[in-house]
């Protein structure tokens, strides 16, 4: 088989996902503008922002609502700004942003991933370095989005809760670790040396042919 039948062959078997992946990024594009156009326009002034205290033991008794017997019921409280300052609109907007410009550039370098394997091949150096660029990217991108949410939210809930005893380090009590994306950058990682093996091995095949 050649390489112009290998490359067919592995057109075809990402063609599917190669569309729905440029597709969803067209999408998501065009909601993004939007939101930011209507942000623009609209403003944030009279905006309400909440937030949960997520550093609370929960440990305030919740009057209203009975538990069974031996069951016992708490309340966190959560505060809301009726009339949002500018700082508390960044804020309570810092954590979604970031998340979300991970996910679009990770979705980006996907599709940039994909087209790039479907014209020039699965098992070359190319597919190997932009598969190493995304497992980087859901890496770290996963964890700076999940810290700079619990960052934020936490200055916020410092902005709101005048008794809230806050510690530089307190955003640790409210940061959740990402899992998922931590594995899923990882395995790409791994399947990127493996790529980048294979299309080493296949350079060396055809230069004995």
């Amino acid at each position: 088989m050649g390489k112009v039948d290998v490359v067919a062959q592995d057109q075809k078997l990402l063609e599917p996902i190669t569309t729905v992946a440029s597709v969803v990024l067209r999408l998501l594009m065009a909601l993004i503008i939007a939101a930011f156009i209507l942000s623009t326009v609209h403003g944030w002034s009279g905006h309400s922002v909440c937030v949960t205290d997520g550093t609370s033991d929960s440990s305030y008794a919740a009057r209203d609502f009975i538990p069974e017997p031996g069951a016992r019921v708490g309340s966190v409280p959560r505060y809301c700004a009726q009339s949002a300052t500018t700082s508390q609109n960044v804020l309570a907007g810092l954590g979604p942003l970031v998340t979300l410009a991970v996910n679009v550039g990770g979705l980006f370098l996907l599709n940039l991933l994909l087209r790039g394997a479907s014209r020039g091949g699965v098992h070359t150096l190319q597919t190997a370095t932009r598969l190493r660029l995304l497992g980087w990217w859901l890496l770290v991108g996963a964890v700076v989005a999940a810290t700079v949410t619990a960052i934020s939210r936490t200055a916020l809930l410092n902005s709101l809760a005048r008794d809230a005893d806050l510690t530089p380090l307190s955003w640790i009590q409210v940061w959740n670790p990402p899992y998922m994306a931590i594995l899923v950058g990882l395995g790409l990682l791994a399947f990127s040396r493996i790529t980048r093996v294979g299309a080493k091995m296949r350079e060396d095949l055809e230069g004995l042919v």
